[in-house]
């Protein structure tokens, strides 16, 4: 079952709120709200347009070419480094497993760059 973009904003957010040591809030503008850890941005949920109800996350330049190629609502990030982060909207395919996966994959790539010290 796919889900709406913003069933997929719902379910990021659930996940994001359930790891460990994360925050959110509103620090670039009042329409993206940002998950954190340690500090550090992991997850962006986009609340500014209905027709662009989307998250973004972190992901490895290859894995996010992959899944770019394997779902068209999959696409290089908005708003950060088009390399390493990829923009998710409502398509075929995108379940809550995959939801939960990217934003939990997002959350572990943020953390292992994390100074020992730091990592929760």
């Amino acid at each position: 079952m796919s889900l709406s973009g913003r069933n997929i904003q719902h379910r990021a957010r659930e996940v994001a709120n359930g790891l460990a040591a994360t925050g959110s809030g509103y620090p670039f503008t009042e329409h993206l709200q940002v998950w954190k850890v340690a500090g550090k941005v992991f997850l962006i949920v986009t609340e500014d347009d209905p027709e662009l109800e989307i998250i973004t996350v972190k992901a490895e330049p290859h894995h996010g070419d992959a899944l770019r190629r394997e779902h068209d609502s999959i696409i290089r990030g908005h708003y950060l480094d088009k390399d390493h982060w990829i923009s998710i909207g409502s398509g075929a395919g995108i379940t809550p497993t995959v939801v939960d996966e990217l934003v939990q994959d997002s959350y572990d790539l943020v953390r292992e760059q994390l100074p020992l010290k730091d990592r929760p």
